[in-house]
């Protein structure tokens, strides 16, 4: 067994695993224990009662972070024409089409987001198992694949964070930076909860949320008393 580095074994010291704590005491305490040399995310993961082999109990969605993710995002378009012009003048660091296409075969992967006007999917769908893997595959029902791209890039830039259902039912995301006010990650932290929740699939049966845990980059994890943040997070 490795043994637990002796800065994690310090961070973890005065937590008691076993306690589910309120968002407010879980905020502070990952707050406290973030004591790497640079700005940690802050992490939350969620373990849910869903079996992502089955397509009606996948979960998959969009949300925005009221307080953004303290990161800076970089954003691809694939467009041609005025809409790669729009693109450019919104404020994408890359835009392309098939060009572009021909570079991400090649390994170029320098994006967080991938945006796409609908008729460049014939071309952007031949990247699928580039893109998809990689969770950057532009997709409709997301928002990804659209007209606006001057809403979708600045939603993008704004803290939309998108999520999916791996193996095992569980969903993470970075929420913020440690640097972040409490106040502003328990909001970010609620908003995610919240667009969870309410992407619960028909075909989820038994309980949906099991369990939820913060974290930071380097620091340790701490559960998340579930009643309690389900009585305070927005679910409509």
């Amino acid at each position: 067994m490795s043994k637990m580095p002796k800065r994690l074994v310090m961070a973890r010291q005065g937590l008691d695993p076993e306690r589910a704590f309120d968002l407010e005491e879980g905020v502070k305490e990952i707050k406290a224990r973030a004591t790497a040399k640079f700005d940690e995310t802050v992490e939350i993961a969620m373990n849910l009662g869903v079996d992502t082999r089955h397509a009606d109990q996948m979960v998959r969605g969009m949300v925005q972070l009221p307080n953004g993710t303290g990161k800076s995002v970089r954003v691809a378009v694939f467009a041609k024409g005025p809409k790669a012009e729009e693109a450019e003048a919104a404020g994408a660091d890359i835009v392309g089409a098939e060009d572009f296409a021909k570079e991400i075969q090649e390994g170029r992967l320098d994006f967080d987001r991938a945006i796409a006007t609908p008729d460049m999917m014939g071309v952007v769908g031949r990247l699928g198992k580039i893109l998809g893997p990689r969770g950057l595959m532009p997709n409709p029902k997301l928002g990804t694949v659209t007209q606006d791209l001057a809403g979708a890039i600045k939603a993008a830039k704004a803290g939309t964070v998108e999520f999916r259902a791996e193996k095992g039912g569980i969903v993470h995301a970075g929420v913020g930076k440690a640097s972040f006010a409490e106040d502003a990650l328990a909001e970010n932290i609620r908003a995610f909860f919240g667009a969870i929740v309410r992407a619960k699939p028909s075909g989820a049966k038994g309980t949906y949320v099991k369990k939820v845990c913060l974290s930071s980059t380097m620091g340790p994890s701490l559960r998340l008393d579930i009643s309690k943040l389900s009585n305070e997070a927005p679910t409509v």
